[in-house]
């Protein structure tokens, strides 16, 4: 039962999100507007003529809402499986970036540093083809890491035997 009131909202949804992005709504909304505005003298411009549009506006400002969020996440999630379909077609790229959506914005702000950074890693680059992917990074990093620790390692020996002496 449930999949059917599903499947009759999505399909409402998605109908009324059709129309009203269409001429049709926007011909319709104006011609509503002006006629409302056509019967300001027959109604002296009462409080009740302009609660009319007030009521019917709120209303339907209010039942967009939803039918637009609806929209958006639908856009959204079919955005999110084809860029989470090119991560994973692509040889270099990294797999972890597949479901960051759900990180969170402190965690999504720190990615997007990261991505700056290799940004200006990939314009110093001669090579246009060099992959800059997390994982290509944290490998550097990690060489980087042991290159760094061996180099003090040895120099802790060298200050080691010069005390030594």
């Amino acid at each position: 039962m449930a999949e059917l009131h599903k499947s009759i909202f999505e399909r409402f949804s998605d109908w009324a999100t059709r129309f009203t992005g269409s001429p049709y709504a926007f011909i319709g909304a104006t011609a509503i507007v002006v006629g409302w505005a056509v019967t300001g003298p027959l109604f002296d411009y009462s409080e009740t003529w302009q609660l009319v549009i007030n009521t019917g506006t709120t209303i339907i400002t209010f039942l967009m809402v939803f039918l637009i969020q609806k929209s958006q996440n639908k856009d959204s999630k079919a955005i999110q499986i084809k860029l989470n379909e090119l991560i994973a077609a692509h040889e270099k790229a990294s797999n972890r970036i597949v479901d960051i959506e759900d990180l969170t914005e402190k965690e999504l702000d720190q990615l997007h540093c990261y991505y700056e950074k290799l940004a200006v890693f990939a314009k110093e680059d001669a090579d246009i083809h060099t992959s800059h992917s997390i994982d290509a990074a944290q490998r550097n990093q990690d060489y980087k890491h042991e290159f760094f620790k061996k180099k003090h390692e040895e120099w802790l020996e060298r200050q080691n035997k010069k005390e030594s002496i």
